[in-house]
């Protein structure tokens, strides 16, 4: 009934917004809001695709520090992630898949994360963040079958010198500062410099000791330098640090955790490490017939942690685990010049993009189970060392894509894009035991894999104001080796999903108010669930299980009625299933919902912003965002019941000087938003950790 109420008010939304028609031509309008969702800059509102834009002014309003924080304000956007920052999963629209092979691939300046452990980062000195959900493959390729995260960074200022510096401190003694300065150095060179420092203590608890267990301490700063060496043409270095040194899981008992929220015992206590080393460089320029638009990336990142694997009070079982990751992507493109299409013929307008695109990928992980005497088997009396794995995957692939739009009388739009992508993995893969109570698994594989991504769309202006659109598009996500997985089950096959989209965007009332409207339909094979290993405690590895089926409806309104107040409400309603004959850990999983797919999610908030006289400025900012109940595994055995969290910011800002104080999750809502089954140390045979609670603090800072 929910999110019929929602629906309901959403539909009573716009015409509410909209204002007379006879009455003066409104002199307040919202933003324009450009997007990359296609690579080229575009209108949102005329791009065929579902793509909520989070703008830097949204992301200070609302005090995102995270990517993850910003995924409320997109309607069917999960993220799935532990305490572990590096752990850190987006689904959109019930598709998602594990760290190694993401089902939705993060982009930062134009870089893919081939893993996911690098996508999940602190935000310094970025512009937007664009949720573009449904198949990106005919543009972006491999791990992009149910969408992209793309994320820009703000360019250093060419005019004068800025800058800022902000220190927010919050319960669990939390304190954090950040700073940066932009400025042009001559005339054709601009640079920038950003960095923080955060700290706070753990949420969780730990009853044996009285330790809290959760803390984070990070370290970050990015540094960019903009060249212009002639007119239109534009060349980037964008260099990225962050280090993590953060607490253990937050993981317990699923049952112990609903009962008594941030509350576990266990004998030992680990840590989570993280290393990130990310450089860019990019280049771009535009002639009468033609632009280029070449990107370069080099990422490298490592992490290590340790954790009580049976997480009890029992000394049974601990876990180190390293991982190491160097990557390589290179990307060329042509394409029409910006806002200036090829004349085919009379009122029949080309806009044109084509290229090529390249990467190389080297991942390594060793990870050691330290197991007590007795718990493999009452007949082995000593500890144990697990090595699983030892391993190796080097990941080689090239793909050549093109998209072009035919405009007929300014009107109507065709779009037709195709994609092909080639790649070959090779993967060296140990596991074994010390002593050698068994013999040891040792995997030496090469696969490569190809595929075609094709992509059609429609678009009809009906209105200068109003656009309807249809596509239908294929995505795939790739096949590869798992680190780690049960005897023959190393290797996974590819995935593919066709997805279908109808939907509206409009701008109402003189420009005062945005909405838009959206049907799909998702049908994909060869599904990859990311399945546990029966046989080592908290390890999974992807296996190709079936197909599946998802549909469901998305709608997002934003209204600036007075030029004080803007209102925003967004619902997204998901219903997605695995198909017939799929099955899972040898269980028949058919009809059974996909896991971590709320059946709904839904936002409804304000900004309000008055000025006191000519240099002060108070403002108020209040978000209520729901989700829909959703399951933690394939089995449907457990999961999470529907929830909301409130968030509320407030405070004054001159023209130098700022000051305000925040709370989120206001209402204290205890909830468990990830869960893996654990039967065998669990009682409940799941573990999970808790949500964030509620917490609260004040921010000041200068700007110039």
């Amino acid at each position: 009934m929910l999110p019929i109420r929602i629906a309901v008010l959403l539909s009573l939304l716009v015409p509410t917004l909209s204002f007379s028609q006879g009455s003066q031509p409104p002199t307040i309008t919202l933003p324009r809001v450009i997007v990359t969702a296609q690579k080229e800059p575009a209108d949102i509102k005329a791009v065929p695709v579902s793509v909520t834009a989070v703008t830097s002014e949204t992301i200070a309003n609302a005090g995102i520090r995270i990517v993850s924080d910003a995924a409320f304000l997109a309607p069917n956007t999960v993220f799935t992630e532990f305490t572990a920052r590096k752990l850190s999963n987006p689904r959109f629209r019930g598709i998602g898949s594990s760290p190694a092979n993401p089902a939705i691939t993060t982009y930062i300046d134009g870089v893919p994360q081939l893993n996911s452990n690098s996508s999940s980062i602190e935000l310094l000195d970025v512009d937007q963040i664009e949720f573009v959900r449904g198949p990106q493959s005919p543009l972006f390729g491999r791990n992009t079958l149910g969408g992209i995260v793309n994320i820009t960074s703000i360019k250093p200022s060419t005019s004068k010198w800025t800058g800022s510096v902000v220190a927010p401190f919050g319960s669990f003694g939390s304190k954090e500062v950040r700073g940066s300065i932009s400025g042009p150095v001559g005339g054709k060179a601009a640079i920038s410099f950003a960095a923080g420092r955060q700290q706070r203590d753990g949420y969780t608890t730990n009853t044996m000791t009285g330790h809290d267990l959760d803390s984070r301490d990070g370290t970050f700063t990015k540094a960019q330098l903009l060249l212009t060496p002639a007119q239109n043409w534009e060349a980037r270095v964008i260099y990225s640090h962050e280090r993590n040194r953060d607490g253990d899981y937050a993981l317990g008992d699923l049952g112990a955790i609903r009962q008594h929220a941030f509350r576990v015992a266990r004998d030992f206590e680990g840590f989570t490490n993280r290393d990130i080393n990310g450089t860019t460089f990019n280049l771009r320029g535009s002639g009468e017939r033609m632009a280029i638009d070449a990107t370069t990336g080099f990422v490298k990142w490592n992490t290590e942690d340790a954790t009580d694997l049976d997480y009890t009070p029992l000394p049974l079982a601990t876990r180190n685990n390293q991982e190491e990751d160097v990557q390589f992507t290179q990307e060329i493109r042509f394409a029409s010049p910006e806002n200036a299409p090829m004349a085919v013929r009379d009122n029949v307008m080309l806009k044109w993009q084509g290229g090529v695109n390249f990467f190389k990928q080297n991942y390594d992980q060793l990870a050691v189970n330290t197991l007590a005497a007795f718990v493999l088997s009452p007949q082995i009396p000593f500890p144990v060392g697990m090595t699983s794995p030892q391993s190796a995957i080097d990941n080689t692939g090239i793909g050549i894509f093109g998209q072009g739009t035919l405009t007929f009388n300014d009107k109507a739009d065709l779009t037709l894009g195709l994609r092909f992508d080639h790649e070959t993995s090779e993967a060296t893969l140990n596991t074994f035991f010390t002593p050698a109570i068994a013999p040891a698994s040792n995997v030496v594989a090469d696969d490569s894999f190809s595929d075609v991504s094709p992509q059609f769309a429609f678009g009809y202006r009906m209105t200068p104001d109003t656009m309807a659109y249809a596509s239908a598009s294929r995505g795939y996500k790739a096949g590869g080796f798992n680190p780690a997985a049960l005897p023959g089950s190393e290797a996974y096959g590819e995935e593919h999903a066709w997805h279908i989209e109808g939907g509206v965007k409009s701008t109402l009332a003189g420009g005062k108010v945005s909405a838009s409207a959206a049907v799909f339909h998702i049908d994909w094979d060869g599904l990859q669930l990311n399945v546990p290993n029966p046989f080592v405690p908290g390890q999974f590895y992807i296996a190709n299980v079936g197909s599946a089926r998802s549909r469901g409806m998305e709608i997002e309104v934003t209204a600036r009625p007075h030029r004080s107040v803007d209102v925003f409400a967004t619902l997204g309603i998901t219903s997605a299933r695995f198909a017939s004959g799929t099955t899972a850990g040898g269980a028949d999983v058919s009809q059974n919902k996909i896991p971590y797919t709320p059946d709904y999610t839904a936002l409804v908030g304000a900004q309000l912003n008055r000025a006191i006289n000519s240099r002060i400025n108070i403002y108020g900012r209040g978000e209520l965002a729901l989700s829909g109940a959703f399951e933690y595994d394939e089995a449907n055995m457990a999961g999470q019941d529907a929830y909301g969290l409130l968030n509320l910011r407030g405070g004054a800002r001159g023209r130098y000087v700022f000051a305000e104080a925040w709370v989120r999750n206001a209402l204290d809502k205890w909830y468990v938003p990830i869960a893996i089954p654990y039967p065998g140390f669990a009682p409940s045979g799941f573990i999970g950790e808790n949500g964030r609670p509620r917490t609260f603090g004040v921010s000041a800072g200068v700007t110039f």
